[in-house]
């Protein structure tokens, strides 16, 4: 079958390029009028090309120069970000609602740009399902990039008939969650900026001026303050001994990485996050709100209760929570409801409790769930920016005082040495 390059744009004015695999250049451009872009130019490619002649930069490999191991470790699929799972799902399922065959649908993704999911993973697929395989199964041979969440959902979908909706509702998922993950991100860049701002500040201080002026005031016979003994001193040491700072850091970094992977210290920094203030409760809503939206898809897709218990246990990050979802797993296998064994670990929020209760009398548990995700990620909206509110004033009263300190520290042996000289 001949080869199509082409450019075209997106709604936002982006440049995309790609090669189509089709009969003749009226389909091709139809074909990329159905994925939503604006075609500028189609032409017959020529053997060999790829993305516009790219493919001869592409034959000199730099990592034929690395060791096996290092090359070895390197080829390995990351795991790709939320983001990049919704517009390769949201791509996947434009094409075969299309009208393309799966095999087609899937060896169109590889020249399609999906930033984050490299082009092999879809090769590979097209390989697999033309051998037989089903979609689902030949994502489950690709688990550093596909999660049980995912590859389940996609069999739901194959059994039922429906994979197109089955996968517009998964990119609708990915999207959700990067938009909470965004919202956390935003939320912490001031603080962070903040900090590493202080933090640079207090070593300038420390390393550089605080030397300058110990030099000026042992020139002059005046006692000096509390405050700039203490600042000389914590300086001489930090010149003196500044390796064994930063042994004392790795050391408890090192600590603190071993306690948290343990079983016992892990479970207690749980709890310690659930319950801590302020922040507790933007954790607490991003759990409930995971685990509500995790399992409202998974059942909406007509993946089975148990199975879906399952894996929103894994998708989890909170040990406790996990604990509470492996144990209602547990209580709906002895045929209890769902919303028993939520309400009798004590961990969940009533009104989670009596939604699911409601949508298990309705025969609608999905879309309770789904509807205390929405509300869920409403109120962590409002929390993070009551965070921010909150931090804000605080870090900028620590630095202050620090700033305060440190300048009180200089002027008040300035200020006594003008009144020797006096």
């Amino acid at each position: 079958m001949p080869q199509f390059s082409y450019r075209a744009r997106r709604r936002s004015g982006e440049l995309v390029e790609g090669v189509l695999d089709v009969a003749d250049r009226s389909t091709a451009v139809a074909q990329i009028e159905r994925l939503g872009l604006f075609p500028i130019a189609v032409d017959t490619a020529k053997a060999g090309a790829v993305h516009n002649g790219k493919s001869a930069a592409k034959n000199f490999d730099l990592m034929a120069f690395l060791p096996p191991t290092l090359r070895a470790q390197l080829s390995q699929k990351r795991k790709p970000k939320l983001q990049e799972l919704a517009t390769f799902t949201q791509q996947l399922a434009n094409l075969i609602q299309s009208g393309m065959p799966l095999t087609v649908a899937l060896n169109s993704m590889t020249h399609l740009e999906s930033k984050g999911i490299d082009a092999s993973v879809s090769r590979e697929l097209k390989n697999e399902v033309t051998e037989g395989r089903s979609l689902s199964d030949a994502m489950a041979r690709q688990p550093r990039v596909f999660s049980d969440l995912y590859i389940n959902m996609v069999r739901a979908g194959e059994q039922s008939g429906s994979l197109v909706e089955v996968l517009r509702r998964m990119a609708n998922h990915f999207q959700q969650f990067a938009e909470v993950q965004a919202k956390f991100t935003s939320a912490m860049v001031y603080p962070a900026i903040v900090i590493c701002m202080g933090m640079l500040l207090i070593a300038f201080f420390m390393f550089v001026m605080m030397p300058q002026f110990t030099t000026i005031f042992s020139g002059f016979n005046i006692e000096l303050p509390l405050p700039t003994r203490i600042l000389i001193g914590f300086s001489q040491f930090l010149l003196g001994y500044w390796w064994l700072l930063v042994l004392v850091i790795i050391v408890a970094v090192i600590l603190f990485i071993r306690f948290k992977a343990s079983e016992a210290g892990g479970r207690r920094l749980d709890e310690w996050k659930m319950k801590a203030p302020v922040i507790g409760k933007v954790i607490n809503l991003n759990l409930f709100g995971q685990f509500a939206r995790t399992l409202g898809t998974l059942l909406q897709n007509g993946v089975p209760v148990l199975m879906a218990l399952k894996i929103t246990e894994q998708v989890l990050p909170n040990r406790l929570v996990k604990e509470a979802v492996a144990k209602t797993r547990e209580a709906v296998t002895d045929g209890k409801t769902l919303a028993q064994p939520l309400a009798q670990s004590k961990l969940f929020p009533q009104l989670m409790v009596d939604l699911v209760r409601i949508g298990e009398e309705t025969g609608n548990v999905p879309g309770a769930l789904n509807n205390l995700a929405d509300t869920y990620e409403g109120e962590l909206t409002i929390a993070l920016r009551l965070m921010t509110q909150l931090l804000e004033p605080v870090l900028i009263l620590v630095m202050g005082g620090v700033v305060a300190f440190l300048l009180l520290s200089i002027f008040l042996p300035l200020f006594r040495l003008i009144s020797a000289i006096h």
